[in-house]
């Protein structure tokens, strides 16, 4: 949670809002990799 934290302060500080949709998207495909190889996977692939 400190590493968002801190990338927060930064897109604040810098204002570099732009940033914010590629670090969520990032994020978002972490997530779905992740829990592509649990149990979840099943569900996970009748979203596509």
């Amino acid at each position: 949670m400190e590493t968002l934290k801190d990338i927060w302060t930064f897109l604040k500080a810098r204002k570099k809002w732009w940033l914010a949709p590629l670090i969520i998207v990032l994020l978002l495909l972490g997530l779905l990799i992740i829990l592509g190889g649990t149990a979840l996977a099943p569900f996970i692939y009748t979203l596509f």
